[in-house]
């Protein structure tokens, strides 16, 4: 199974994210992600033995009763990329407001999974909501454009629960399916 740790944005924020999107249309070599499935990762797991998916649940839900948080608004909004705007792979839009509780959430996650066995990111997190990826550099100025004259605001919404999910690729993209729910 491949696995990972989410907050997802609820449905009535997908035509949001798909008007953000919309920005980057010109850029070629831009590949946009479902605005349906929509969501920060908060940890991502990778492939996982079916037999430990007790073990992850376990840790996820120690890391969020850790974490001690209750329901908070976050707002999505702003935009960024990855790794940086002179080599472009990831467009994503941050958080406005709610970063504190997010980035308090995905350290639980990642001190509980990490515990366990699973490897430690080799980065500093950064809450973000992936909008797409850049298949190449076409599209490089297009995209660097909007990411400098633009400030979008996604919306917001109420965060009261983290997912653990699983990823099954296909030749469409992936297809994301909850697994685990924890409540905050």
């Amino acid at each position: 199974m491949r696995l990972f740790v989410t907050i997802d944005l609820p449905s009535s924020l997908a035509d949001a994210v798909a008007a953000v999107q919309e920005e980057f249309r010109d850029a070629e070599g831009v590949r946009f992600v479902d605005p349906t499935q929509a969501h920060f990762t908060l940890k991502f797991l990778g492939e996982t033995d079916e037999n430990r998916l007790d073990e992850v649940a376990e840790a996820v839900e120690s890391a969020v009763d850790a974490a001690d948080i209750d329901p908070f608004e976050v707002t999505v909004g702003g935009l960024g990329v990855f790794p940086s705007l002179d080599h472009i792979r990831v467009v994503w839009a941050g958080v406005e407001d709610g970063d504190a509780e997010v980035t308090r959430l995905a350290d639980a996650i990642e001190r509980e999974t990490t515990a366990i066995g699973f490897e430690a990111e080799s980065y500093e997190f950064t809450p973000h909501v992936t909008l797409a990826r850049m298949n190449d550099a076409r599209g490089k100025n297009a995209v660097q454009r909007v990411v400098r004259e633009t400030n979008p605001t996604v919306g917001t919404f109420r965060v009261e629960q983290v997912r653990l999910k699983e990823s099954v690729l296909g030749p469409d993209g992936p297809t994301y399916s909850t697994v685990s729910r924890f409540a905050l």
